[in-house]
């Protein structure tokens, strides 16, 4: 788990959820003392396929050592 703060992130892999949707997203940190790192995030509400957050680059934010995911366009 990563401490908390902010990390740029590329999307590496997308899978949908259990819950309509919801995803599993890897993603890799790319800046910092993590960088290289992959880390699994379960979402939902990005508005979003599968297919589509191959790819992107976003935020991840860890607050509380609870993530929240922003995905650029």
């Amino acid at each position: 788990m990563l401490s908390d703060g902010t990390y740029d992130i590329f999307v590496v892999d997308a899978e949908a959820g259990t819950e309509p949707g919801s995803m599993r997203l890897d993603v890799t940190v790319l800046d910092g003392p993590h960088k290289g790192e992959v880390v699994s995030v379960q979402t939902s509400g990005l508005g979003v396929e599968e297919v589509d957050a191959l790819g992107l680059p976003g935020t991840l934010t860890v607050l509380e050592g609870q993530p929240s995911l922003a995905l650029e366009p």
